[in-house]
């Protein structure tokens, strides 16, 4: 996977403005390697503890917006912090993890780094985390706004209509059934077949 060691100051591009230097305090205190990827499609970002002499890494994709740069980053240090006080004895997104990230989204937040829609949907995130990208559906809805290169014609599948047809990325065609859960039904019009489709996968209404 090509990467890219960034500088310090080359860093501040990809953050919110006022957050740089709140950011820069932590990778300092905890000798992090942070390292700037292409895009990753199973994972936003990575977490690999120090070992003997050696640094924490983390790892962020470059293509986020930088709302979602900082939560991703967040997210991951809370790791690091976990590993810091309790080293291999924690789970990996138990309550410990959700105690420390949620008191870095309040560090942040207080901060006054993020718009009030996102800080909106934060607030809800510091009560319970989610383990992972796709359990913070709402707070994603909203980041997802806030991409700077949008492809055109493709919304998330929760602003199609109810029983609308829309495309796949695979050219497959689908009809918009009710949402179960956290997740619609949809029915593959081709084969008849029925899925469950996240709410923030962006598709394309048919014409």
């Amino acid at each position: 996977m090509p990467v890219s060691e960034h500088p310090m100051a080359a860093l501040a591009k990809f953050l919110p403005e006022g957050s740089f230097a709140h950011v820069i305090d932590y990778l300092n205190h905890y000798k992090v390697h942070l390292t700037i990827t292409k895009e990753r499609r199973s994972v936003l970002g990575d977490y690999r503890h120090a070992g003997r002499g050696g640094n924490h890494r983390i790892s962020i994709n470059g293509n986020l917006n930088k709302y979602e740069f900082l939560i991703t980053l967040l997210h991951e240090l809370a790791h690091l912090l976990v590993f810091e006080q309790y080293r291999n004895k924690a789970e990996a997104h138990g309550i410990e993890w959700k105690n420390c990230y949620s008191r870095l989204l309040v560090d942040f937040v207080q901060h006054q780094v993020f718009p009030p829609d996102i800080t909106q949907a934060l607030r809800r995130s510091i009560i319970n985390p989610s383990a992972t990208a796709n359990g913070e559906t709402d707070l994603l809805l909203i980041l997802r706004k806030y991409d700077a290169h949008k492809k055109e014609g493709w919304i998330p599948v929760n602003d199609v209509p109810e029983g609308a047809l829309f495309q796949m990325e695979n050219g497959k065609l689908f009809q918009k059934g009710p949402k179960r859960r956290k997740r619609f039904e949809c029915v593959e019009v081709k084969t008849g077949l029925r899925y469950t489709v996240s709410p923030i996968t962006e598709v394309k209404l048919a014409e």
